[in-house]
């Protein structure tokens, strides 16, 4: 049995040229980076170097990128950080409905600190409306929080503009790139934004660490309290050999964006076109324009969605129904709700992406699978277009 990995959105394995960086971090240069004599500086000197990298990723200065322990305690930091710091102005932020957990429980926690959020919604294509997000700032307006590229359905969303619009009314404006880096160019400075959140297992670093970029001149309250390190912004020993990771991985995604961009695409684009010429009542969620370019969200009408993905699993092949840190949650998907899409069309989606280690003959073997295992589900479903859980259901060749 060939197994096939596709859900690169959830994470995505350490590459061999990033596990030799960090080897030896565990043992020769084990050192404390705190530490004043040799095997700190030596680790300290391999922070900085892969801070360098990190940060020439996403065209920052080194000085605008703490690192963090993983792209959730960075969208904490940004979030809660700004509502510190901007409480004296007006508690109210903005953000979306199709935010990660990490942006909409964070805000949850403000809103029974006194704060209020207005939530965004999305169209079918899962792209705000820049009219909305101006009429939605106030005079009490202290944050925007847009998520640069969504999780589950790949939607790409206007940051450069709708940052604009909010430093036009001198409200801060933070993004969320966790699925973006690596994925799209990103430019801190011709994007203009003022925090942005990353983090390294999505792009073949190791989980466990992640990095804000916070603008130079914007001084966040620390949401960690201790020692000295991160220049005093973030406490906590460093997660030296992750970093090192981190950096490695930053930099190969650099030197090969171009490639990854055009070859990832090319992928996605033949798998969706396979899929949809060998099973009918297959849908693609979202729109294609402005969409990440690993990133298969499809409907599949008639069956539920876990069933087929147990089945696949049981072949070998690994796909996800949505947000990874959403499993074994029994709701609909809170993304495809906002776009609009009725529960049984939620229920009937999955999510496959695609990365740099997946083939065209990988792809192929998915498909196949797919193709039987959707006919089995499909012969023993209650359901058919008919049905009246499904109404008129076009028929997707």
């Amino acid at each position: 049995m060939r197994e096939v990995y596709m859900d690169y959105s959830a994470t995505t394995p350490v590459k061999a040229e990033v596990m030799a960086e960090m080897l030896p971090y565990f043992t020769m240069k084990f050192g404390n980076p705190s530490s004043l004599y040799g095997p700190g500086f030596e680790a300290r000197d391999g922070v900085e170097a892969a801070r360098h990298n990190v940060a020439h990723l996403i065209g920052a200065a080194d000085k605008e990128v703490y690192f963090t322990s993983c792209g959730t305690e960075a969208d904490d930091w940004a979030l809660k950080g700004v509502a510190e710091l901007k409480k004296a102005k007006g508690k109210h932020i903005i953000t979306t409905k199709i935010e990660h957990h990490a942006i909409l429980h964070t805000c949850e926690y403000l809103e029974k600190q006194g704060y209020e959020v207005t939530y965004l919604g999305v169209d079918a294509e899962g792209q705000i409306s820049l009219e909305e997000l101006e009429n939605a700032i106030r005079p009490d307006t202290i944050l925007v929080s847009i998520m640069f590229a969504n999780n589950e359905m790949g939607a790409i969303l206007p940051i450069k503009e709708a940052a604009a619009i909010a430093h036009k009314h001198d409200v801060l404006f933070h993004t969320d790139a966790v699925q973006a880096l690596s994925n799209v160019p990103i430019d801190v400075k011709d994007l203009d934004v003022d925090l942005m959140s990353i983090s390294g297992h999505k792009i073949y670093a190791p989980k466990g660490i992640g990095a804000l970029y916070i603008r130079k001149g914007l001084v966040l309250p620390n949401l960690l309290h201790g020692g000295a390190q991160e220049s005093k912004r973030r406490a906590g020993t460093e997660n030296v050999t992750g970093i090192i990771g981190f950096g490695k991985a930053a930099q190969m995604a650099e030197e090969n964006l171009d490639y990854h961009i055009k070859h990832i695409t090319e992928l996605r684009d033949y798998f969706i076109e396979n899929v949809q010429k060998r099973i009918s009542n297959v849908r693609v969620n979202g729109g294609m324009e402005h969409r990440l370019p690993g990133n298969v969200n499809m409907i599949f009408d008639f069956i539920e969605g876990e069933a087929l993905l147990g089945y696949l699993d049981m072949q070998g092949i690994y796909i996800s129904t949505g947000s990874a840190c959403s499993s074994g949650s029994f709701a609909p998907s809170h993304v495809l709700a906002a776009m609009g899409l009725p529960p049984e069309k939620i229920y009937s989606s999955l999510r496959f992406s695609i990365g740099d280690f997946t083939t065209k003959a990988d792809l192929d073997y998915v498909v196949d699978c797919l193709e039987r295992t959707v006919q089995t589900l499909r012969s023993f479903s209650p359901f058919n277009e008919e049905h009246p859980m499904f109404g008129t259901t076009q028929v997707h060749k």
